[in-house]
Protein backbone atom coordinates (compact mmCIF):
# COMPACT_ATOMS: atom_id res chain seq x y z
CA UNK A 1 0.00 0.00 0.00
CA UNK A 2 1.14 3.71 -0.46
CA UNK A 3 1.37 6.13 1.87
CA UNK A 4 -1.62 7.90 1.07
CA UNK A 5 -3.56 4.87 1.93
CA UNK A 6 -2.92 5.98 5.28
CA UNK A 7 -3.59 9.64 5.34
CA UNK A 8 -7.18 9.03 4.06
CA UNK A 9 -7.45 5.33 6.10
CA UNK A 10 -6.30 6.29 9.77
CA UNK A 11 -8.62 8.39 10.34
CA UNK A 12 -12.15 6.91 9.62
CA UNK A 13 -10.35 3.52 10.83
CA UNK A 14 -9.68 5.36 13.99
CA UNK A 15 -13.12 6.74 14.54
CA UNK A 16 -15.07 3.42 13.82
CA UNK A 17 -13.11 1.76 16.35
CA UNK A 18 -13.70 4.96 18.94
CA UNK A 19 -17.60 4.45 17.88
CA UNK A 20 -17.81 1.03 18.02
CA UNK A 21 -17.09 1.19 21.77
CA UNK A 22 -20.26 2.86 22.73
CA UNK A 23 -23.16 -0.13 23.60
CA UNK A 24 -26.26 1.49 21.04
CA UNK A 25 -27.17 0.44 17.71
CA UNK A 26 -26.69 3.90 15.97
CA UNK A 27 -22.70 4.20 17.18
CA UNK A 28 -22.06 0.65 15.98
CA UNK A 29 -24.21 1.08 13.02
CA UNK A 30 -22.18 4.18 12.82
CA UNK A 31 -18.28 2.70 13.80
CA UNK A 32 -19.29 -0.34 11.13
CA UNK A 33 -19.63 2.05 8.41
CA UNK A 34 -16.33 4.28 8.90
CA UNK A 35 -14.44 0.72 9.51
CA UNK A 36 -15.54 -0.34 6.27
CA UNK A 37 -14.79 2.84 4.70
CA UNK A 38 -11.05 2.82 6.11
CA UNK A 39 -10.43 -0.51 4.35
CA UNK A 40 -12.13 -0.03 1.13
CA UNK A 41 -9.33 2.66 1.21
CA UNK A 42 -6.77 0.29 2.14
CA UNK A 43 -7.85 -1.76 -0.88
CA UNK A 44 -7.77 1.07 -3.35
CA UNK A 45 -4.22 2.24 -2.39
CA UNK A 46 -3.03 -1.48 -2.89
CA UNK A 47 0.52 -1.58 -4.53
CA UNK A 48 1.09 -5.28 -5.42
CA UNK A 49 4.39 -6.13 -6.87
CA UNK A 50 4.16 -6.80 -10.29
CA UNK A 51 6.94 -9.06 -12.92
CA UNK A 52 8.09 -6.26 -15.44
CA UNK A 53 9.17 -8.02 -18.70
CA UNK A 54 12.98 -7.07 -20.08
CA UNK A 55 12.65 -7.98 -23.67
CA UNK A 56 14.21 -5.42 -25.55
CA UNK A 57 11.50 -3.02 -26.94
CA UNK A 58 8.73 -4.15 -25.09
CA UNK A 59 6.12 -0.61 -23.86
CA UNK A 60 4.38 -1.79 -20.58
CA UNK A 61 0.88 -0.68 -20.09
CA UNK A 62 1.22 2.80 -17.62
CA UNK A 63 -1.81 1.78 -15.34
CA UNK A 64 -4.38 -0.71 -14.71
CA UNK A 65 -7.81 -0.91 -15.91
CA UNK A 66 -9.53 -1.65 -19.93
CA UNK A 67 -8.24 0.14 -23.15
CA UNK A 68 -11.09 2.27 -24.45
CA UNK A 69 -8.96 3.78 -27.46
CA UNK A 70 -6.81 2.69 -29.64
CA UNK A 71 -5.91 4.84 -32.57
CA UNK A 72 -3.58 6.75 -34.85
CA UNK A 73 -2.98 10.41 -33.64
CA UNK A 74 -0.26 13.35 -34.21
CA UNK A 75 1.14 14.87 -31.64
CA UNK A 76 2.95 18.14 -31.82
CA UNK A 77 3.08 17.54 -35.82
CA UNK A 78 4.22 13.64 -35.14
CA UNK A 79 2.30 11.19 -36.19
CA UNK A 80 1.85 8.27 -33.87
CA UNK A 81 -0.19 6.16 -31.73
CA UNK A 82 -2.77 6.68 -29.17
CA UNK A 83 -4.54 4.44 -26.31
CA UNK A 84 -6.36 5.38 -23.73
CA UNK A 85 -6.82 3.36 -20.31
CA UNK A 86 -9.80 3.33 -18.30
CA UNK A 87 -9.08 2.96 -14.32
CA UNK A 88 -12.71 1.99 -12.78
CA UNK A 89 -12.85 2.13 -8.60
CA UNK A 90 -11.81 -1.20 -8.08
CA UNK A 91 -8.60 -0.93 -10.27
CA UNK A 92 -5.19 -0.91 -8.89
CA UNK A 93 -4.40 2.99 -9.38
CA UNK A 94 -0.51 4.07 -9.30
CA UNK A 95 1.19 4.47 -12.25
CA UNK A 96 4.21 3.04 -13.89
CA UNK A 97 6.58 4.40 -16.24
CA UNK A 98 5.87 2.64 -19.75
CA UNK A 99 9.81 2.70 -20.56
CA UNK A 100 13.24 3.36 -19.56
CA UNK A 101 14.49 7.05 -20.22
CA UNK A 102 14.26 10.35 -18.67
CA UNK A 103 10.97 12.68 -18.21
CA UNK A 104 12.38 15.27 -20.14
CA UNK A 105 8.78 17.29 -19.29
CA UNK A 106 6.40 17.54 -16.66
CA UNK A 107 3.66 19.89 -17.11
CA UNK A 108 0.35 20.08 -14.72
CA UNK A 109 -2.83 21.30 -16.73
CA UNK A 110 -5.80 22.47 -15.03
CA UNK A 111 -8.76 21.69 -16.43
CA UNK A 112 -12.49 19.87 -16.06
CA UNK A 113 -13.59 17.02 -14.23
CA UNK A 114 -15.61 15.36 -17.15
CA UNK A 115 -16.28 10.99 -16.63
CA UNK A 116 -12.71 9.52 -17.48
CA UNK A 117 -14.46 6.82 -19.94
CA UNK A 118 -15.46 9.80 -22.07
CA UNK A 119 -12.96 10.90 -25.40
CA UNK A 120 -13.11 14.79 -24.26
CA UNK A 121 -11.59 13.91 -21.01
CA UNK A 122 -7.74 13.53 -22.93
CA UNK A 123 -7.86 16.93 -23.48
CA UNK A 124 -10.05 18.98 -21.32
CA UNK A 125 -9.70 17.29 -17.86
CA UNK A 126 -7.32 18.15 -15.19
CA UNK A 127 -3.97 16.00 -16.09
CA UNK A 128 -0.06 15.79 -15.57
CA UNK A 129 1.53 15.49 -19.07
CA UNK A 130 4.96 13.49 -18.77
CA UNK A 131 6.92 13.36 -22.04
CA UNK A 132 9.91 10.77 -21.63
CA UNK A 133 12.71 10.36 -24.04
CA UNK A 134 13.77 7.18 -24.24
CA UNK A 135 16.03 4.76 -26.97
CA UNK A 136 12.79 4.56 -29.36
CA UNK A 137 11.69 8.24 -29.04
CA UNK A 138 9.81 10.30 -27.44
CA UNK A 139 6.49 9.24 -25.92
CA UNK A 140 4.25 10.84 -23.90
CA UNK A 141 1.65 9.61 -20.94
CA UNK A 142 -0.81 11.63 -19.09
CA UNK A 143 -2.50 11.37 -15.43
CA UNK A 144 -6.16 12.09 -16.17
CA UNK A 145 -8.26 12.63 -13.31
CA UNK A 146 -11.82 11.98 -13.81
CA UNK A 147 -15.38 12.77 -12.32
CA UNK A 148 -14.57 11.43 -9.12
CA UNK A 149 -10.67 11.22 -9.40
CA UNK A 150 -10.36 15.05 -8.48
CA UNK A 151 -6.43 14.80 -7.75
CA UNK A 152 -3.19 13.70 -10.08
CA UNK A 153 -0.08 13.20 -7.95
CA UNK A 154 3.27 12.56 -9.53
CA UNK A 155 6.22 10.97 -7.55
CA UNK A 156 9.07 11.86 -10.24
CA UNK A 157 9.91 15.20 -11.88
CA UNK A 158 11.51 16.63 -14.57
CA UNK A 159 15.06 15.25 -15.53
CA UNK A 160 14.46 12.22 -13.48
CA UNK A 161 15.01 8.61 -14.64
CA UNK A 162 12.90 5.86 -14.61
CA UNK A 163 13.19 2.06 -15.63
CA UNK A 164 10.53 0.55 -17.33
CA UNK A 165 7.38 -0.63 -15.11
CA UNK A 166 8.54 1.86 -12.34
CA UNK A 167 6.58 3.77 -10.12
CA UNK A 168 5.68 7.36 -10.94
CA UNK A 169 2.45 8.38 -9.57
CA UNK A 170 -1.21 7.74 -8.97
CA UNK A 171 -5.04 9.28 -9.30
CA UNK A 172 -7.07 9.03 -6.81
CA UNK A 173 -10.16 7.24 -7.51
CA UNK A 174 -11.87 5.94 -10.73
CA UNK A 175 -9.63 7.72 -13.76
CA UNK A 176 -7.84 7.49 -16.90
CA UNK A 177 -4.35 7.51 -18.15
CA UNK A 178 -3.13 7.91 -22.15
CA UNK A 179 -0.52 6.63 -23.93
CA UNK A 180 1.10 7.98 -27.20
CA UNK A 181 3.73 6.24 -29.14
CA UNK A 182 5.52 7.52 -32.13
CA UNK A 183 5.95 6.09 -35.51
CA UNK A 184 6.98 2.37 -35.79
CA UNK A 185 5.13 1.17 -32.72
CA UNK A 186 3.26 -2.02 -32.97
CA UNK A 187 0.31 -1.80 -30.60
CA UNK A 188 -0.32 -4.90 -29.14
CA UNK A 189 -3.52 -4.35 -27.05
CA UNK A 190 -7.31 -3.57 -28.83
CA UNK A 191 -10.27 -1.66 -27.12
CA UNK A 192 -11.76 -3.69 -24.57
CA UNK A 193 -8.49 -5.42 -23.37
CA UNK A 194 -8.12 -5.50 -19.27
CA UNK A 195 -3.94 -4.23 -18.85
CA UNK A 196 -2.04 -4.25 -15.48
CA UNK A 197 0.40 -1.73 -14.97
CA UNK A 198 3.76 -2.30 -15.06
CA UNK A 199 3.38 -6.33 -16.60
CA UNK A 200 0.82 -6.14 -19.44
CA UNK A 201 2.56 -5.54 -22.75
CA UNK A 202 1.15 -2.95 -24.74
CA UNK A 203 2.93 -2.21 -27.61
CA UNK A 204 6.41 -3.37 -29.33
CA UNK A 205 9.00 -0.67 -30.72
CA UNK A 206 10.48 -1.62 -34.19
CA UNK A 207 11.64 1.53 -35.60
CA UNK A 208 15.50 1.44 -35.74
CA UNK A 209 18.56 -1.05 -33.68
CA UNK A 210 19.22 -0.56 -30.64
CA UNK A 211 22.41 -1.54 -28.99
CA UNK A 212 20.58 -3.76 -26.66
CA UNK A 213 19.12 -5.41 -29.91
CA UNK A 214 22.19 -6.19 -31.58
CA UNK A 215 23.62 -7.91 -28.50
CA UNK A 216 20.80 -10.26 -28.97
CA UNK A 217 21.25 -10.51 -32.60
CA UNK A 218 24.61 -12.00 -31.80
CA UNK A 219 23.42 -15.18 -30.08
CA UNK A 220 22.64 -13.51 -26.59
CA UNK A 221 20.24 -15.58 -24.25
CA UNK A 222 16.55 -14.58 -24.03
CA UNK A 223 16.45 -11.62 -21.34
CA UNK A 224 15.25 -12.54 -17.81
CA UNK A 225 12.37 -10.79 -16.29
CA UNK A 226 12.43 -9.62 -12.64
CA UNK A 227 10.17 -8.55 -10.06
CA UNK A 228 8.99 -5.00 -9.21
CA UNK A 229 9.56 -3.73 -5.71
CA UNK A 230 9.42 -0.11 -6.31
CA UNK A 231 7.02 1.04 -3.27
CA UNK A 232 4.92 4.98 -3.34
CA UNK A 233 5.72 4.97 0.35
Amino acid sequence: MVKEGYWFGLPPLVAGLALCTFISPVSLAAGGVLVFLALFVFYFFRNPTREIPMEPGVVVSPADGRVVVVKEEENKGRPGKRMSIFLAIWNVHVNRSPAAGTIEKLEYKRGKFLAAWAEKASLENEQNVFTLASEYGEMEFKQIAGWVARRVVSWKKTGDPVQRGELIGLVRFGSRVDLWLPEGAEIAVKVGDHVKGGSSVVARMTAGVTADTKRGSAGKSAPEKTKATESGA
